[in-house]
């Protein structure tokens, strides 16, 4: 049976502690959403050493600032973490290695559906979750070509489900290889299984955010956005949390933005966030992950801004930039009274 996948081995916070709904929208009730904790889940970069190999002690401090930040959860191997160009050994040794480091304090998730064929997909989740992760992660765009119909996505998960047990399942709209966003109509079919526990959304609209909300009330699935314009707005509508790459950078101010969108007193604080969020995406999202391992380098973390993804170095410009957006985050942990974590 699903469970809740963050229901529990959660940690407090240990730091102190401009896409708005549409016109017409139905208001959101602060009052009864308050009351429901709100979780900030990193999708994890990968330290690389200078030869290329992972690196296992700076991965471990990784997780150390991550859980100092207050977050609630990991997702390791995933696109963050540069799972296309890690081995299968690779993403079974990351993933472990973050299981054992994590000791149970907070769940772990991971992309499990790597293969050319449902039965070696199969193989492979059922290898990944034996590494001790809470569930396996599904991507949206390994069960259907751009050309199928969702018919044949949905026939070939289900088929993934009835494969692997009683194994807890998550979905990814993953952009890569292509981003295959899940309809409304699939969503549902997929949770009538009872095998869905989590969903990280990149539909960006927020027309089907609200509609996939709305099937989530009442379900163990837990929902996050990975969408940072999207932030108040779907932790307002009911979404678990979030899990945006912004998190690599300042996870402080996200787990801050989960803590407090729902708060009556905070909501003059709440927009104008979302608003330095929006501005501060666009600068940091070039050359990522690589401007993530700068900026938490630039933190204090023993990680090299080395990259599977990309072997170009950053230049001068965009580390002139990076250094720009560390400023305006110190700025935001003085108006909100955050203190930044410190590894």
């Amino acid at each position: 049976m699903a469970t809740s996948i963050l229901a529990s081995g959660a940690i407090q916070s240990y730091a102190t502690s401009p896409n708005k709904p549409e016109t017409g929208s139905s208001p959101v009730s602060f009052e009864k959403e308050s009351t429901q904790e709100k979780k900030f889940v990193p999708v994890m970069v990968t330290p690389f050493q200078q030869n290329g190999r992972i690196d296992p002690e700076g991965l471990e401090r990784l997780i150390d600032f991550y859980l100092a930040a207050g977050v609630k959860g990991f997702f390791a191997n995933c696109l963050s973490s540069e799972m296309y160009h890690l081995s299968e050994e690779e993403r079974l040794s990351l993933t472990r290695h973050v299981v054992k480091h994590v000791n149970g304090l907070v769940p772990v998730v991971a992309t499990g559906s790597f293969g050319s064929t449902i039965s070696e997909r199969v193989e492979f989740a059922k290898k990944i979750y034996d590494t001790g992760i809470n569930a396996v992660i599904l991507i949206s765009s390994h069960y259907a070509t751009k050309g199928e119909s969702d018919t044949v996505l949905l026939n070939n998960i289900e088929h993934m489900l009835e494969l692997t047990g009683d194994i807890p399942m998550g979905l990814y709209e993953c952009p890569s290889p292509y981003k295959r966003i899940i309809s409304p109509g699939v969503f549902k079919s997929l949770l009538e299984t009872k095998r869905m526990i989590y969903h990280k959304d990149t539909s960006i609209d927020q027309e089907k955010i609200k509609a996939k909300l709305a099937l989530v009330k009442n379900n163990p699935l837990e929902f996050y956005d990975a969408h940072t314009a999207n932030t108040m707005f779907s932790l307002q509508h009911g979404a678990k949390g979030m899990s945006a790459i912004a998190g690599n950078f300042y996870p402080e101010i996200l787990v801050w933005m989960c803590n407090h969108a729902t708060d009556p007193r905070k909501q003059e604080d709440v927009a104008w966030l979302q608003q330095e969020l929006v501005k501060a995406e666009e600068l940091i999202s070039k050359a990522y992950p690589m401007s993530s391992k700068y900026f938490l380098r630039k933190r204090g973390l023993p990680i090299l801004t080395t990259s599977r993804t990309s072997s170009q170095p950053l230049d001068k410009k965009q580390m002139e930039t990076l250094d720009g957006v560390h400023q305006t985050f110190l700025q935001w942990c003085k108006r909100l009274q955050i203190t930044p974590v410190s590894i």
